[in-house]
């Protein structure tokens, strides 16, 4: 009987326009490789690099040791998450396996495409205060590879307005 791989992806036009989407990138079988300092920092460059170069503003973004979220949103209606993906995996993973020798990234990565009693706050406090959960540091914005490049994402998690106990129902519960 021929074996058949499961496609998770849902049609190409849900990943079209101006659209928001929480996404998560891991390392190849979760190694840390991203606790690297020149590492992260190269792949945040690249990160908001190819987020502009495929009209992607990111809300969110968070650079754990082991994988990457972010929430992004098109900035116009040809705006494609796919492609914004491949191209900075493609790119990430380029650099890295030169400097290392490596496979940076597991293949497939996960979307979630926001809805309207989705949260857009909520899914930026669920990414900036990762860290914090996860040990890496008391307080979100003292964590150096999170960011947004829409709001002072610092002041927001320093002012005491966000909860930094906000869980996601859509997120798998054993994972950070």
């Amino acid at each position: 009987m021929p074996w058949h791989r499961w496609n998770a992806r849902l049609a190409l036009e849900n990943y079209l326009g101006r659209r928001s989407y929480f996404v998560t990138i891991c390392c190849d079988f979760r190694r840390p490789y991203l606790e690297e300092v020149v590492v992260a920092q190269g792949v945040v460059e690249l990160l908001l690099e190819c987020a502009a170069g495929n009209s992607f503003q990111l809300h969110a973004f968070c650079l754990m040791p082991d994988h990457l979220h972010m929430l992004a949103e098109g900035g116009d209606d040809r705006c494609n998450l796919l492609e914004f993906i491949r191209v900075f995996k493609l790119r990430t993973a380029f650099a890295f396996r030169k400097s290392h020798g490596r496979r940076l990234w597991e293949m497939s990565s996960y979307e979630h495409i926001l809805r309207r009693p989705d949260s857009v706050e909520a899914v930026a406090t669920y990414i900036w205060w990762n860290p914090v959960r996860r040990g890496l540091c008391e307080r979100a914005e003292n964590f150096p590879f999170s960011g947004s490049q829409t709001v002072d994402w610092r002041r927001r998690c320093s002012g005491g307005s966000l909860d930094p106990s906000v869980r996601l129902p859509w997120i798998d519960r054993g994972r950070a």
